[in-house]
């Protein structure tokens, strides 16, 4: 039998579920908890979250350990995440580059990890040897928080399952249940149970933090596509003077709290 067929058989006994009831809990039909036990079926994808999340495991523990009364949970402070990663393939079997458009940002947050959700995104390959090796996927932004990076332009970001490798003053695209998509430099290493502190490149806008628990990914950038060429340095004027000593006066008030 499969780990999914021993697995459910072995949490829905422990919970203390009949067929039946655990049927009516997932509101399927009572045959479809049989053929899953008896590993005459698989749950689909969305019933497999929602089976997982019930018994507060991750999909990639339900599906590979094989839980019994001895098991136990591998511990989640390495900043790992350990749900399974959606991802697509081309035709010659190679990952794709998935670009999630600015549109699509909104219900990114709940299709990341929906294999449909991700297989429709627009993709692409690109022929650089440094976007062979490892899952990229590519995020447009909007704003100016970033300058001189444009508005517009797409952030190519490659996917980082160990948390604790990010890299104070390196940039990334940050996905949380409040922010949503951001693409920001780190202002300190991530720790679990920590705020990780985000900051802009644009000086105008003031660092912030986000609590760990609510990241759900973290792409490393890579590279970025944008169709705005830049622009010569202009001489600073009197406002661009004036925002710099504001930013500058926030700054030293700021260590001296410290």
């Amino acid at each position: 039998m499969s780990n999914i067929s021993n697995n459910l058989k072995y949490l829905r006994k422990k919970k203390g579920h009949t067929q039946q009831n655990f049927a009516d809990i997932m509101e399927i039909k009572r045959s479809l908890i049989g053929a899953y036990e008896e590993d005459r079926a698989e749950p689909k994808y969305d019933l497999l979250k929602r089976i997982a999340e019930y018994f507060d495991l991750t999909i990639d523990e339900f599906i590979n350990e094989k839980i019994s009364d001895s098991w136990k949970p591998k511990p989640k402070s390495q900043g790992s995440n350990l749900r399974v990663l959606s991802i697509s393939v081309d035709q010659n079997d190679r990952e794709n580059i998935e670009l999630v458009p600015v549109k699509a940002s909104a219900g990114y947050l709940n299709g990341f990890s929906d294999p449909q959700y991700i297989s429709d995104l627009p993709k692409f390959q690109l022929p650089i040897a440094a976007l062979r090796q490892g899952t990229f996927r590519a995020f447009e932004i909007m704003g100016d928080s970033m300058l001189p990076v444009q508005p517009g332009s797409v952030i190519i970001g490659e996917y980082l399952d160990n948390w604790n490798e990010v890299k104070t003053g390196e940039t990334y695209i940050v996905i949380s249940k409040n922010e949503g998509v951001v693409y920001k430099r780190a202002g300190n290493r991530f720790r679990e149970n920590k705020d990780l502190k985000l900051i802009s490149d644009n000086k105008v806008y003031d660092a912030y933090t986000i609590a760990a628990e609510d990241i759900l990914e973290i792409w490393k950038a890579k590279a970025y596509i944008s169709t705005s060429l830049p622009e010569p340095t202009p001489d600073p004027t009197m406002e661009t003077l004036t925002q710099m000593m504001s930013q500058m006066q926030k700054s030293i008030s700021q260590l001296n709290k410290n």
